[in-house]
């Protein structure tokens, strides 16, 4: 998929949004008013939330397709996460303004006067939302904007909010009971919780999320595939929005590669990734000599003992300089100096006059 195809799906996907919410908004503005009904007025209000997330997306998303320059070297495409954060305000903003309002009819109740239209309108409302949430959440997913998903989710979610206007109606025709205030009090709280939902996924991502499991595990999938390659680790991936991430990853080879093999091997390792994954990916090089295999089964096993050990690689023994290295992959639990220490005692049996080198890994992909 180029970034043209992408950009056009999202503008779309999201004028198709801006389109329906505006002629809900009319619709449930038109009906609330007339009714007297807070809940529908304030359902009209998150479709106009709705239909402004829409507007922010596209912006989003065009701003996102700027060129790298001095500055942002990397491009602009983490202008999408804000872009996320901003409709996460908006619905943080519509859910308070809504629950200020519903107390207020708490506290001086108005009994709404529904008709059959008013009601009709509600629940073709509901039809709709729950047709353009699927839609809009179908395609964030296919176009990967989080933008789109979680302008998919809070349509979806608005079909439920609408669908309990309808019972508070019908609890009103039928047993003359007024809940009006205090509907729109539960749809302004479940309004303020999504919006706070969307704001940490958001967040989240402009911080620094932990790798999709199943890319990651792909791309090592990938690179182990490659004639020579005995393993590969320390895989970090750095994204830069939903098109682009920057990498590196290390790759275990017989010690006795030469530096021609080693380069030919590792430029079809990024081209390959960078062709499936659109992943800029740097391969550094761990060398294995098949001499010290008994040594780093050993070694291997002892760690793997230990709770939260996920690991060893890159072990790797110089018998001219008296030296050995291990990196050893924990969890972010692990008692690493005590580790250390009984990691230190086992190469000191195993390799006695040997100075050891342990380096701890984190967990940073799957």
């Amino acid at each position: 998929m180029t970034t043209a195809t992408r950009e056009q799906g999202i503008t779309r996907t999201s004028l198709i949004g801006i389109i329906t919410n505006l002629l809900l908004t009319a619709f449930k503005a038109a009906v609330g008013m007339i009714s007297g009904s807070i809940s529908i007025v304030l359902d009209a209000v998150n479709n106009l939330t709705d239909a402004v997330s829409s507007i922010v997306t596209i912006v989003g998303v065009r701003l996102a397709r700027k060129k790298p320059d001095e500055r942002h070297p990397y491009g602009h495409g983490r202008v999408e996460y804000f872009s996320a954060i901003i409709v996460s305000g908006i619905v943080l903003f519509a859910g308070a303004t809504a629950l200020v309002e519903s107390v207020k009819k708490i506290i001086e109740p108005e009994t709404p006067d529904y008709s059959a239209a008013s009601i009709l309108i509600v629940a073709v409302a509901v039809v709709v939302k729950i047709i353009l949430g699927r839609y809009v959440s179908s395609q964030g997913k296919k176009y990967q904007s989080e933008a789109l998903v979680a302008s998919g989710s809070d349509a979806s979610f608005d079909a439920i909010l609408s669908a309990s206007t309808l019972v508070g109606i019908a609890i009103i025709r039928l047993f003359g009971l007024n809940l009006d205030g205090w509907i729109g009090a539960v749809l302004a709280v479940f309004i303020i919780k999504s919006g706070w939902e969307m704001l940490g996924e958001s967040v989240s991502s402009v911080i620094g999320n932990r790798p999709d499991s199943e890319v990651s595990r792909a791309i090592r999938e990938t690179v182990c595939q490659f004639d020579g390659v005995l393993g590969a680790y320390d895989l970090l991936l750095h994204d830069y929005g939903p098109e682009y991430a920057i990498g590196s990853i290390h790759i275990e080879i017989p010690a006795d590669y030469s530096a021609d093999q080693i380069h030919r091997l590792t430029r079809r390792i990024s081209e390959t990734v960078m062709m499936k994954y659109h992943v800029i990916l740097t391969v550094g090089i761990y060398a294995i000599d098949s001499a010290h295999d008994e040594i780093r089964g050993k070694l291997h096993r002892v760690a793997m003992e230990h709770e939260g050990v996920l690991g060893t690689h890159a072990i790797y023994v110089d018998d001219e300089a008296k030296t050995m290295t291990i990196d050893v992959l924990t969890d972010f639990q692990v008692n690493r100096p005590a580790l250390r220490e009984d990691l230190m005692g086992h190469i000191a049996e195993l390799l006695p006059g040997y100075q050891a080198d342990i380096n701890f890994d984190n967990n940073f992909a799957d």
